[in-house]
């Protein structure tokens, strides 16, 4: 079964077996995640997460999916990577998916090409579970899909409005979203914005999103990297929406030095791949074997399931993306 995301959203309480979430769109899948995860919590399903750097770690999750704790009745497990499973993995797949109708299992994986998408992986998944594509490639998907983040801040737009953020964001959602965070902050008391409110509070004031995050890091450029992470923790920007950012860039880098040919196949924009190359050429791979447990210390200390301090783990993420190391790893 295909879902675009609103059909998805719908449909998280019911998933089950096993999901596919690919795309480029990073609100579309940290929205998408985050109400998977708010739905285990609630159902106490126990919860895990697999990065795939190699095709053998998929043995890795379906070990897992077939064998529960002792206090747990129902499973979710989380796959990141774009590493797809061979032959022999892909049979464990079709028996997970035949025979284990409780626990949920939810791949997400970076943008993919028509190739990739008729692969047998994709077809298997397709035929038996559902997979969703965070693309939202028309302006009246990305209004519907901003609207919802409209409701949650309370506030409307006119039609005239919308046209005007669609115009000033170039279609970046999360960018987006974050004008819309800005305005309504801006006019705590307006519930219905128009383009004078829109206009006043973002065309002459620059704001920093997680994009000129990723930006700076990838350029190796520490300072404004910390700048740029200190206005967003003013803004109130969420732990969990920066530490998916810095993830999703360390997961492209390990992932570009294993598959330096395969840059746009990764989900690199072309004109950033020349980039991601001057970072990898500034990097130390040996690095690399540090990062995983890296993020799940911040990931731990976000959770409150750790006494570290998340700011200064995540700083030290941002200086290894930099080249740089601030704190003992």
């Amino acid at each position: 079964m295909k879902l675009d995301y609103l059909q998805a959203l719908k449909r998280v309480d019911q998933a089950r077996g096993a999901w596919i979430l690919h795309g480029q769109e990073p609100l579309l899948e940290q929205n998408l995640i985050d109400a998977f995860r708010e739905n285990w919590t609630q159902h106490q399903i126990e919860r895990e997460r697999y990065d795939i750097n190699n095709v053998g770690d998929w043995k890795n999750v379906f070990n897992a999916l077939n064998s529960l704790s002792l206090f747990s009745q129902n499973l979710a497990i989380e796959v990141h990577g774009n590493i797809k499973p061979d032959a022999n993995t892909l049979k464990l797949l079709k028996n997970y998916i035949q025979h284990n109708e409780h626990n949920l299992l939810v791949i997400i994986m970076p943008k993919q090409d028509s190739g990739s998408l008729k692969s047998a992986f994709f077809q298997v998944v397709e035929a038996n579970g559902v997979v969703v594509a965070l693309t939202a490639n028309y302006a009246q998907d990305r209004q519907r899909i901003l609207a919802l983040e409209a409701d949650k801040l309370g506030i409307q737009l006119d039609q005239n409005a919308w046209q005007w953020l669609e115009a000033h964001h170039e279609h970046n959602l999360l960018a987006a979203k974050n004008s819309l965070m800005r305005v309504a902050d801006t006019f705590p008391e307006q519930q219905h914005i128009q383009i004078e409110h829109l206009d006043e509070c973002l065309q002459d004031q620059s704001r920093y999103s997680t994009f000129d995050l990723s930006d700076a890091m990838i350029q190796g450029n520490l300072a404004q990297s910390i700048k740029t992470f200190q206005y967003l923790m003013e803004s109130g920007e969420p732990y969990s929406l920066i530490l998916w950012t810095i993830s999703k860039e360390m997961r492209l880098l390990m992932q570009l030095f294993e598959q330096p040919q395969n840059a746009l196949q990764l989900g690199i924009w072309k004109n950033k791949v020349s980039v991601y190359q001057q970072a990898l050429r500034r990097l130390n791979p040996q690095q690399f074997l540090t990062w995983p447990q890296l993020l799940l210390r911040v990931d731990a200390a976000i959770k409150g399931k750790s006494k570290e301090n998340p700011q200064h783990l995540i700083q030290q993420c941002i200086a290894e993306l930099c080249g740089r190391t601030l704190f003992a790893v």
